[in-house]
């Protein structure tokens, strides 16, 4: 593995299943099937590990906690669902306290079927995991080797999945800054975005074929409203974020009014735009934790 430094590790995390698909798990660990061969290494703290596995379907009470878990994990990370509820919810998917399969909260990299899945399938998907780690890793290095030669153009619903993964990514750090996961960025489900696609345009910023920003907008009576604003941490400071509105409000030329919103602790996000132009205009109290910060531009400032 030319860019992976040392044996990946994996993390489990056992959601709603019957314990049967978690016991292969373990089996996959024991000396019979021995995974650890392979240079895997099970651990227990997410900050250290490159591969989530997930068994069983999730549901609201478990849905923040499988999300902290992922937001943890440092980039490349890989996301393993394994045995048929973790897959889609199986036989429980319409049940009024399940949301489904991993997938509706995270974007799945393997799936491994079964009930229970067995250990040679979960080993099976773990070498697959291990590849696409191996192929995230060398995207990054790539990335990282042309931070300049990056396009803005207008993203199609084929971008979604990049795109929601990408959102749920960036908005980690405005989690942790408020202490608050129940941020709706972070709970979207593709369906959801695709849903979006519909009625707001996106615009992506990509390098060497991988989105690394995005923003979106739509007009509504005479005022474009500007929405989730996003840059990969490894790419910001770059001008990437400014171009992105630069080109939005460019496409939007025609409205006379722009609005952003962003959160009260979010100094960065609040002094960004106020250096286009943005004013604050209205705070509102979303929760215990949390306000929203509106802020708005008037059509004559802006420079197109």
């Amino acid at each position: 593995m030319a860019y992976l430094k040392r044996s990946p590790w994996i993390i489990h995390y056992d959601g709603t299943s019957c314990n049967g698909c978690d016991i292969e798990v373990l089996a996959s660990l024991a000396p019979r099937y021995d995974v650890e061969r392979l240079g895997v290494i099970n651990t227990g703290n997410p900050k250290h590990a490159d591969i989530l596995l997930i068994t069983g379907s999730v549901n609201d009470q478990n849905r923040e906690v499988i999300q902290n878990i992922y937001e943890q994990m440092p980039d490349p990370k890989v996301i393993v669902a394994i045995g048929i509820c973790a897959t889609s919810g199986g036989i429980f998917s319409e049940c009024y306290n399940v949301l489904g399969g991993v997938n509706k909260v995270l974007p799945v990299d393997v799936y491994v079927p079964g009930c229970a899945a067995r250990p040679e399938s979960i080993i099976d998907g773990v070498v697959k995991a291990l590849k696409i780690l191996e192929e995230k890793k060398h995207k990054l290095v790539e990335m990282q080797l042309s931070r300049e030669a990056f396009i803005i153009e207008p993203a199609t619903i084929e971008d979604a999945a990049e795109i929601l993964a990408l959102q749920k990514l960036a908005y980690q750090s405005e989690a942790e800054l408020y202490n608050d996961f129940s941020f709706p960025p972070l709970l979207q489900t593709l369906t959801e975005l695709k849903e979006d696609f519909k009625t707001i345009i996106f615009f992506k910023a990509v390098i060497n074929g991988v989105i690394i920003g995005s923003v979106r907008g739509c007009v509504k009576g005479d005022t474009c409203y500007i929405y989730r604003r996003i840059v990969h941490p490894m790419y910001q400071n770059l001008g990437i974020g400014k171009k992105l509105m630069n080109d939005i409000e460019f496409h939007f030329g025609f409205a006379s009014r722009f609005e952003v919103l962003t959160g009260h602790k979010s100094r960065r996000n609040i002094n960004f735009y106020e250096r286009l132009g943005y004013k604050q205009f209205k705070c509102e109290k979303v929760n215990d934790k949390r306000h929203r910060v509106y802020l708005e531009k008037i059509a004559d400032r802006i420079r197109v």
